[in-house]
């Protein structure tokens, strides 16, 4: 079954109701393992690191995210998103009342949810991100942005401990730290993007700090003020990351490589942001097919040493 674009997904949103299911666990999770495969994301890799008993899981969480992020980005029309947003998360709390919904992703993900014992808060949170990315497109501190970090990039973290079952509040924390360093690191560097669909994730403090005003944003401009704040935007996303590297040390060895290779990930695109001397106007920094195997082979040695920080900076 094809991935339906934004228009189906209204009306295959609008058909799912609570009622008879119609949708076979296992066609369900089929489903999701397509959507994933289909976006070269985040999700898609993580679940072709973690362990093959995981991956449908993975998935399952994947293309929940993925449904809901095309509700909020792709129908453009800022009401009906959340309207839709709404829908979703009604049928997530069918899900959690034990109501079967008559939707493949959520099929998949009640089985997941049972399975894993999995609250409900960080599917929440997620939605409350998507949420707010349709009302806010400013922030005036670093305190709000690590407040959107909260909703849109942490409970990715916790949901994957989930999976491993080694969920607490400690390691809870430091996959905080390591999501919301992800989450800086790719506003850092989509900065670009990000305006271009209207939004400055940059606290103004930091503008502010150096005189980058929205006419330059309007220009696309990268003077030495966009550079210099941007170097503060990049060091504080390596500081979120390298206090979070810990927790690879107290995790089972079949999580370390992929989370490893996250957060070796996100020091390399913060090193590439260096390297084109912050300008990510012009260009959006990626890392390079060479670097991404260097990142398996180095998140591969961390995960047998027990996730040294050291072997990882």
């Amino acid at each position: 079954m094809a991935e339906p674009c934004v228009s189906e997904q209204r009306a295959n949103l609008a058909a799912s109701a609570p009622g008879g299911v119609t949708w076979s666990r296992a066609a369900a999770y089929n489903y999701c393992r397509r959507l994933a495969a289909s976006h070269y994301e985040n999700f898609p890799v993580l679940s072709r690191l973690m362990p093959a008993r995981l991956a449908p899981h993975v998935a399952a969480i994947y293309a929940y995210c993925r449904w809901a992020d095309d509700l909020a980005d792709e129908v453009h029309v800022p009401h009906e998103s959340l309207r839709l947003l709404d829908l979703w998360q009604q049928h997530l709390e069918s899900v959690y009342q034990g109501t079967p919904v008559d939707h493949p992703v959520f099929v998949a993900l009640a089985a997941t949810i049972d399975a894993f014992a999995i609250p409900q808060e960080p599917f929440g949170q997620l939605l409350d991100a998507f949420r707010q990315d349709q009302r806010q497109t400013r922030y005036a501190t670093h305190d709000e942005v690590l407040a959107y970090c909260q909703k849109s990039a942490n409970p990715v973290g916790r949901l994957v401990l989930h999976l491993g079952r080694c969920h607490d509040e400690v390691r809870g924390q430091l996959a905080d730290s390591i999501c919301t360093g992800l989450q800086l690191a790719n506003l850092c560097q989509d900065v670009a993007r990000d305006y271009a669909r209207g939004r400055i994730y940059l606290p103004q403090s930091t503008l502010d700090c150096f005189g980058y005003d929205e006419s330059m944003f309007a220009r696309g401009q990268c003077n030495q003020s966009f550079r210099d704040l941007l170097a503060v935007e990049v060091e504080r996303a390596r500081q979120y990351l390298i206090a979070g590297q810990p927790l690879l040390e107290s995790i089972a060895g079949e999580l370390r490589m992929p989370l490893a290779l996250f957060v070796g990930g996100g020091l390399r695109i913060l090193d590439e942001i260096r390297k084109l001397n912050y300008d990510v106007w012009r260009r959006r920094p990626t890392v390079s097919r060479w670097a991404k195997a260097t990142l398996v082979c180095r998140a591969w040695w961390s995960a047998r040493r027990g996730g040294s920080r050291e072997g990882m900076q």
